[in-house]
């Protein structure tokens, strides 16, 4: 009878030299393999669909956190409309008949004042105030460090120049290099400054970058998720969410949005997407599914709209 050699080959031995218990103990581990592939493919689709419901369910929820803060945006841009003709009002008064640009100080300080007395305009969300002549050049802000004193605001904004009838808005960029958080936009609004005698002599502007305005939106929606969670005694966590407004030239989210979001959304052409009405889907971003929502806000412009991506912990 042939033995095997207690000698060990430096060759591994072929499946028909194995002996029985070693055969035995292949056919084991086999089952064992196949066993754990077909659990690891079932785990994938598991997770895979997992993945899609939390990414259709961030859809929804997106769908309704844009649809609760384009009411929030109309009351916004309701503020200025209000409150900068009220204040226009008020500073034409306040410069008599002194030429405004022998004075600076005193402009300022006028402008700090109309914004405390009209109530609309003190808790309005634009980031300065500003008096230009009527040929449009900017005279002075109301903020320490004026950056746009000189500039010519018609120049830059075409649309401003109809403020020497009346309220109007618009949306540009100032120039200069972009910010930390990359390139920006900004709204703006302007009203009629008139002396007593109702000659129109200078406007008064105000208004907002488009990321400053989203950092609004979103710490405004957060801290309402907040509140809900902690009325409802849910001790869930927050979703990760991303709040920014878009137009024609692209997606701008609040501070701390990574880039690579802004991208995927400016790629989406969501002005166009939303032309009927608010748009939505899903979306995978770094790895991570998400649920998106997008509309247009009117008041912030014709084109102009936002957007809410979020996803669930």
């Amino acid at each position: 009878m042939t033995r095997f050699s207690p000698v060990r080959s430096s060759v591994a031995p072929s499946p028909l030299q194995v002996p029985l218990q070693d055969t035995t103990a292949v056919a084991v581990l086999r089952r064992r393999d196949a066993l754990l592939a077909t659990t690891a493919a079932l785990l994938f689709v598991s997770v895979l669909g997992g993945c899609k419901d939390g990414a259709k369910e961030s859809e929804k929820q997106a769908r309704s956190h844009a649809e609760a803060l384009t009411v929030l945006v109309e009351k916004d841009v309701l503020e200025v409309e209000r409150g900068l003709p009220e204040g226009a009002k008020r500073l034409g008064p306040l410069f008599g008949k002194e030429e405004p640009q022998k004075n600076l100080p005193a402009v300022r300080s006028a402008l700090q004042r109309v914004r405390r007395e009209v109530p609309d305009l003190l808790i309005a969300k634009s980031t300065f105030f500003a008096f230009a002549d009527d040929s449009g050049v900017a005279v002075r802000n109301d903020l320490e460090q004026d950056a746009m004193a000189g500039l010519n605001l018609f120049s830059i904004f075409p649309e401003l120049q109809k403020s020497k009838d009346g309220f109007v808005t618009t949306t540009g960029a100032f120039p200069g290099a972009p910010g930390k958080a990359g390139p920006d936009r900004d709204f703006l609004a302007a009203a009629p400054v008139r002396r007593e005698d109702g000659k129109t002599f200078g406007v008064l502007v105000t208004g907002w970058t488009y990321r400053r305005f989203s950092l609004h939106l979103s710490e405004t929606l957060k801290h309402d998720l907040q509140e809900k969670l902690l009325q409802s005694g849910d001790k869930g966590k927050m979703p990760v969410l991303y709040v920014g407004v878009f137009d024609k030239t692209g997606a701008y989210g609040a501070p701390q949005t990574p880039p690579s979001n802004e991208k995927s959304l400016s790629e989406m052409n969501l002005p166009e997407k939303t032309q009927g009405g608010m748009a939505s889907g899903t979306l995978n971003l770094t790895d991570r599914a998400f649920g998106w929502a997008a509309v247009r806000t009117p008041k912030l412009g014709a084109d102009v709209g936002i957007f809410v991506l979020r996803s669930e912990i």
